[in-house]
């Protein structure tokens, strides 16, 4: 065989099987399937995770202690174990928070497979009202995508005035009524890329890029029409402010049930029943510390983390697209959840919000919350719920 047209197959070949999604024995569109844990066998790791996720601390209205309103655990594509309290059931929309986040970046990755949206694409192409302006039209997709836009910005929340935070002014101030506005109007601080700034106004803009990109093609239901409906988020609520412009980095409201289904999707590599919804090498790049994390590894001066949503120094945690990480942030450093098998990672929202996936074990918890004192840690919760899902 001629040897140019064997590498040429052979490379056929091999794009090939990257692009294959990954075969199951169902796929939870329509209904999840239940392989609950064996109450008797699982007694005490049943209790030990009730007891320290679900165990009401005071009185309801001291808010105290871990609040959990619903917690779904998905093994090998089926529920094993889920419980609700305090009122919720599996009906119940919750509010996700900066799981919303997550949520807007899958999007854009829907939009970049489709080829309506490229990550090197400057904001202005999808935004071209913004075209005059030269500060956000030398920012680009993918510096939004990785809290790099260079944008000024300090996230504070419900302890601060708007006049200290730009989320509480963006969501309830001056800038709500135009919120992806009140985001670009604000001042150059830094090169693009070049520093990692936790931001939900950065979500946002994601959220939008993204509804522009898909939108044109699909129409005004195009987040329903080519993400939720097809993983079977049935349930979804996104909310947008009076221009428009989806809410994407903190106003997204779902079942328990569904937030599992985003994480599934994301666990088996952006397919869903044969059909590829996610670019390949999407997932991994999305779980992979971004360049604008790694270009000060992780040093978020400048910023404020709100310690009580992550559990961690901002510094403790990488970032790719909009996922957390459990990856070191650097040499000689521990990862940030220590019990968690090293390809954890997970959405994360204040309040105790969390889509955790974890690839080696096959399993994905999704957990709504309403944790006022601290959000319940990562790191304990998946160390709970190993031993209750293993053999």
């Amino acid at each position: 065989m001629n040897r140019l047209l064997f590498l040429s197959l052979a490379v056929t070949s091999v794009l090939a099987q990257a692009q294959q999604c990954r075969a199951r024995a169902s796929w939870p569109t329509e209904k999840w399937p239940e392989a609950l844990v064996n109450p008797t066998a699982k007694a005490a790791e049943l209790k030990a995770l009730e007891d320290y996720a679900f165990t009401l601390v005071g009185k309801p209205e001291e808010r105290k202690g871990y609040r959990t309103n619903a917690l779904v655990v998905v093994k090998n594509g089926a529920i094993v174990y889920e419980k609700y309290a305090r009122g919720w059931d599996a009906s119940g929309r919750q509010l996700s928070w900066s799981v919303a986040k997550s949520v807007s970046s899958t999007l854009a990755g829907v939009a970049v497979q489709q080829g309506l949206m490229n990550l090197d694409d400057s904001v202005c192409k999808h935004l071209p009202e913004y075209a005059d302006d030269p500060v956000v039209c030398a920012i680009a997709v993918k510096h939004f995508l990785t809290f790099g836009s260079g944008l000024q910005w300090q996230e504070e929340y419900e302890d601060k005035g708007y006049q200290v935070s730009s989320v509480i002014a963006m969501l309830f101030g001056v800038g709500h009524k135009d919120q992806v506005r009140h985001v670009l109007t604000h001042r150059k601080l830094r090169e693009p890329g070049t520093q990692f700034v936790y931001s939900t106004g950065d979500a946002h803009v994601v959220g939008a890029l993204a509804k522009k990109a898909l939108t044109a093609k699909h129409g005004p239901d195009a987040f329903w029409t080519q993400l939720f409906e097809p993983i079977g988020m049935k349930n979804v609520v996104f909310e947008e402010d009076l221009a428009g412009s989806p809410l994407g980095g903190s106003f997204v409201y779902a079942t328990a049930r569904d937030f599992a289904k985003l994480g599934y999707l994301m666990l088996n590599d952006g397919c869903w029943n044969d059909q590829r919804l996610l670019p390949v090498g999407w997932v991994q790049r999305a779980t992979t510390p971004s360049e604008t994390f790694r270009a000060n590894r992780g040093d978020c001066s400048g910023a404020t983390l709100p310690a009580n949503e992550f559990q961690l120094p901002c510094e403790g945690t990488p970032n790719g697209y909009m996922w957390w990480l459990n990856r070191p942030p650097a040499d000689g450093v521990e990862k940030p959840w220590k019990d968690a098998p090293d390809d954890t990672y997970a959405a994360l929202g204040h309040w105790g919000q969390r889509i955790i996936v974890i690839p080696s074990e096959d399993l994905v918890i999704a957990r709504n919350g309403d944790d006022r004192e601290g959000s319940i840690p990562v790191n304990e919760l998946v160390k709970l719920v190993l031993p209750l899902v293993r053999p």
